[in-house]
């Protein structure tokens, strides 16, 4: 069964606050801060017009179309869609508000509102979408589609719709970190070598992904970032590509890298074919490495691999917000941190705030698979030993009193309002 929402009638509602007319309403908290609702047969995708909200000038304004749908099945699965257009509307991401709001027999909220998040323009409209389970007490749910302190914007939604859909399956990642810190090794091929081994000693069977540490190349060896410096791709890929090709697995690394005059903190991407996938560069470098030669990244890269999509930080990045949020703001579900030492409350609270799995591989820094949650679900305490675990990146963490936090954060997040510069700041 699928419902089709749109009321298209061709009536300018003046209505106040909660006033029901022909399944959507206009609702806001307050009357003070309703905008102005109506049918618009001018501008739609259907044909049939389109729902707007008006800011109306109003600097207060929250709210918009609600419409309640019954006899949804506890537990079940659905899937939201709705298209929009906006007119003066600096930040859709969090001005245009479409959420689903669980009812339960009674009519009062159970479980908490779900933030439609998902987003991609098609010409004109962008769509929006999201899958969601219904909560086990609830037998309704409340669609909105608000605007949100915008008061010279105006919104059209259209096209929109609630389905139910199979439940998602296990999307199950088997991810494996390697804990440990070289010594009186020679060259850089000698410590790949004996990464690789203390890899295939300490585990079985395939794997997904395989971490490595920051700096795999120069740790122990007692030669500078500047003398073991290679090309990527180069010899250090090379190897790390017949091992990845060997495990059937995704292969990630903290290796120095020489291009032109710089040289750079990077971390390799080697795909379950052994080749060459990507990389990242340090982008926030400490001065002990600024003073010992080395050149900062710029971007925050993510990458589709065939389980989904990663990020990859550097060990000081973890000391900065940042570089995870970037990472989770272009959809990385897991980052991979290559971490030489670094503040372990810090690498929790980037796991927590962006609701993401983070795996590292450190010296001075544990070595561990982190859940949303903050809590590590396999560490490697000892050196020479390899965290193993097998992570569901379709599984929800849900907070009790907030709901999905991920979502959320990507729709509450305020990209409108400027950080000063640290320095530009000052006064």
């Amino acid at each position: 069964m699928k419902w089709l929402l749109l009321f298209a009638g061709a009536l300018a509602v003046a209505a106040p606050v909660r006033m029901e007319n022909a399944g959507w309403r206009l609702w806001s908290q307050r009357e003070a801060t309703a905008p102005r609702v109506y049918v618009d047969a001018s501008v739609t995708r259907s044909g049939k017009g389109s729902l707007a909200v008006s800011g109306n000038s109003n600097i207060a304004v929250h709210g918009g179309w609600e419409q309640v749908v019954r006899d949804v099945k506890p537990l079940g699965w659905y899937r939201f869609i709705a298209y929009y257009r906006t007119q003066g509307v600096s930040d859709p991401v969090w001005q245009v508000l479409p959420r689903l709001d669980w009812r339960d027999a009674a009519g009062k909220r159970t479980g908490q509102p779900e933030y439609v998040h998902q987003t991609r323009v098609e010409g004109e409209w962008t769509r929006t979408w999201l899958e969601v389970q219904v909560p086990e007490k609830a037998a309704a749910v409340a669609l909105q589609l608000y605007l949100s302190h915008a008061p010279g914007g105006t919104v059209w939604f259209d096209d929109v719709s609630l389905e139910p859909v199979e439940a998602p399956k296990d999307r199950k990642v088997r991810v494996a970190t390697v804990n440990l810190r070289l010594r009186g090794t020679q060259s850089r091929e000698e410590n790949v070598e004996q990464f690789v081994a203390a890899f295939e000693k300490g585990t079985t069977g395939k794997m997904d992904v395989i971490l490595f540490p920051e700096g795999m190349t120069v740790v122990g060896n007692g030669k500078s970032y500047v003398e073991v410096a290679e090309p990527v791709p180069g010899p250090t890929t090379k190897r790390l590509g017949e091992l990845a090709k060997a495990r059937g697995s995704w292969v990630i690394a903290g290796i120095y890298e020489a291009e032109g005059p710089a040289v750079y903190n990077t971390a390799v991407l080697i795909d379950r074919e052994g080749r060459y996938a990507g990389k990242y560069r340090k982008v926030y470098l400490p001065r002990e490495e600024y003073e010992h030669g080395l050149t900062p990244g710029n971007t925050f890269p993510v990458f589709d691999t065939d389980f989904g999509r990663i990020g990859l930080m550097i060990c000081y990045d973890v000391f900065f917000s940042d570089p995870a949020k970037a990472l989770a703001a272009q959809g990385a579900e897991v980052i991979l941190l290559p971490i030489w030492g670094g503040d372990e409350t810090l690498a929790k609270a980037r796991a927590i705030e962006n609701r993401i799995f983070l795996v590292t591989s450190g010296y001075d820094h544990p070595t561990y698979i982190m859940d949303p949650d903050g809590e590590r679900i396999s560490e490697a305490r000892e050196e020479g030993t390899v965290a193993v675990a097998t992570i569901d990146l379709n599984r929800r963490y849900l907070q009790q009193f907030l709901g999905d936090m991920r979502q959320r954060r990507a729709k509450e997040h305020r990209s409108d309002v400027e950080i000063p510069s640290p320095v530009r700041g000052v006064r």
